[in-house]
């Protein structure tokens, strides 16, 4: 992920899932709803594939998330299509507020939904229980909460969340190093292709 990250060109995005937490220990940056929304992906392809690690690229093809050439080639098929992230979404942070901006439709796609995510670049974190017992990690481009913007209907929109507004119950802003905006077609309960996709410093 730390490579990927490294590439200008591409949103890279980490979402601990908690579905290992039975084990004895709790990942400290797993979110339920990165569990739910992992397997919503699976149901929405209709493979029911869901295990870790796992890359989901452009919301539409899943690959192993240590197979770095699998993901390299995942990317090169879905940007030879005509869909994924074909908005030039815009986002920027001025004046204590996040403002996004969405242009028109270009396409038949004229449906999908605006999420604010704040980041945290990198977290060192001592794994307690399993495979990785003992190790310290570090988790690149951690996805701490998910903020709906709105819902976005083909036309040209404007989005503005306050800053202060996105800390959490378990991090404050400091943990926060960036954010990511997506325009993802399809409801939560049945993720789609990404329409598109920007980040902006936060700091």
């Amino acid at each position: 992920m730390s490579k990927l990250a490294a590439d200008p060109t591409l949103v890279t995005l980490s979402l601990p899932v908690d579905y290992w937490d039975y084990l004895g220990w709790k990942d400290t940056l797993a979110l339920h709803g990165h569990s739910e929304r992992q397997r919503a992906y699976a149901d929405a392809r209709g493979d029911r594939a869901v295990y870790t690690p796992q890359v989901v690229v452009n919301g539409v093809m899943h690959v192993l998330g240590s197979d770095h050439e699998a993901i390299e080639e995942a990317i090169a098929k879905t940007d030879g299509t005509a869909v994924p992230l074909t908005l030039p979404v815009e986002v920027s942070v001025a004046d204590g507020n996040v403002t996004v901006n969405v242009p028109d439709a270009k396409d038949e796609h004229r449906k999908g939904e605006v999420w604010l995510c704040p980041i945290s670049k990198k977290v060192s974190v001592t794994i307690q229980r399993g495979e990785n017992h003992g190790r310290t990690l570090t988790y690149t481009n951690v996805v701490r909460r998910w903020v709906k913007l709105g819902d976005w209907n083909g036309k040209a929109a404007s989005f503005t969340e306050p800053v202060s507004s996105l800390a959490g119950d378990h991090y404050s802003l400091k943990d926060i190093d960036h954010v990511a905006v997506l325009l993802q077609s399809g409801p939560v309960a049945k993720p789609g292709v990404m329409l598109g996709a920007a980040t902006a410093k936060l700091h």
